[in-house]
C-alpha cells in the first residue's frame, strides 16, 4: 500500500500544478510486446469559443523490435476550421519498457519521439519521459511525465513540461470505462500562471476484439474538457490499432 500511496500522491501533486499537445495525442503505456506488429490510427478534434475547431490525425505502423523495445513511424495530419487537412509533419516513436511486467508494484518504462514538422522552421521537436503503471485489484492507473523541445528552430525554444493520466476499470475486454486527462504546464523549471496552463481531463472507453492468432483490433476513446481559458472547451480523441 506504501507504493500505491506515494504513486497516487505524486500524480495528484501533478495535476494540481506550453507546448500545446495536439487533439490526437494519446495515453502511453510502458509494456512492450515482441514481435508485434501494428496499424495505429488516430484522431482528435478540439473547439474553443471563438476560435476554430482544430482537428488532427495520424496513421502509423510500429513494430516490437526487442522484448523491450517498441518503434513506430507515423505521419500526421492537421485541420483548422474549414481548411483542408493538410499533411504536418513525420515522427518517429521509441518506446522502452524498463521492468518486468509484474515484477515491482509499478510497472516503469521511456518514451523518445522526434517529430519533423512540414514548417521546416520549427526545426526538430523531441520528446521523452518516464511512463509508470500499476494496478489495484481491476483498475489499471498510468501516469506520464514528459518533457518537449525544440531544437534547429527559427525562434528559441525552452524545454517544456506536461502530463498523461489515466485511470481503468477492467470490466469486460471489449468494454472498460474510466478517466484520462492532459496538461502542459509550461517551462519545466518556470510554470505559466495557473489559468495560462493547458488542462483537460473526462471520461474514457477502452477495448479490444480478438480475431484469431496474433489479431487483434484496440480502441480507446475519451471526451474532455478544458479546466482553463488557455485549455480547448471540448476535445474529442480516438485511438484504434490492429495489432497482428
Amino acid at each position: 500500500m506504501k507504493y500505491l500511496a506515494a504513486f497516487v500522491a505524486a500524480t495528484a501533486t501533478l495535476c494540481l500544478q506550453n507546448a500545446v499537445a495536439g487533439p490526437a495525442d494519446y495515453v502511453y503505456l510502458p509494456s512492450v510486446e515482441y514481435g508485434e506488429r501494428e496499424i495505429d490510427f488516430k484522431f482528435g478534434s478540439a473547439t474553443k469559443k471563438g476560435e476554430d475547431r482544430l482537428s488532427a490525425a495520424s496513421v502509423g505502423f510500429g513494430y516490437g523490435a526487442t522484448e523491450r523495445w517498441f518503434t513506430e513511424l507515423y505521419v500526421k495530419y492537421n485541420k483548422l476550421g474549414d481548411q483542408n487537412a493538410n499533411f504536418d509533419a513525420w515522427e518517429w516513436e521509441n518506446k522502452f519498457q524498463l521492468t518486468e511486467t509484474g515484477q515491482f508494484p509499478v510497472d516503469i518504462g521511456l518514451i523518445t519521439e522526434i517529430e519533423r514538422p512540414k514548417d521546416h522552421s520549427e526545426g526538430y521537436e523531441f520528446k521523452w519521459g518516464p511512463l509508470f503503471q500499476t494496478e489495484v485489484g481491476k483498475v489499471q492507473l498510468n501516469a506520464n511525465l514528459l518533457f518537449e523541445r525544440h531544437y534547429r528552430s527559427t525562434t528559441p525554444s525552452n524545454s517544456e513540461i506536461g502530463y498523461q493520466l489515466q485511470a481503468k476499470y477492467r470490466w469486460l475486454p471489449q468494454f472498460e470505462y474510466g478517466l484520462q486527462a492532459f496538461g502542459e504546464m509550461g517551462k519545466w523549471n518556470k510554470w505559466e500562471h495557473d489559468n495560462d496552463q493547458n488542462h483537460r481531463a473526462g471520461p474514457a472507453v477502452f477495448g479490444k476484439f480478438n480475431l484469431g492468432g496474433r489479431q487483434v483490433i484496440k480502441y480507446n476513446a475519451a471526451y474532455l474538457l478544458g479546466s482553463t481559458s488557455h485549455s480547448p472547451d471540448h476535445t474529442f480523441r480516438l485511438q484504434t490499432e490492429y495489432e497482428f
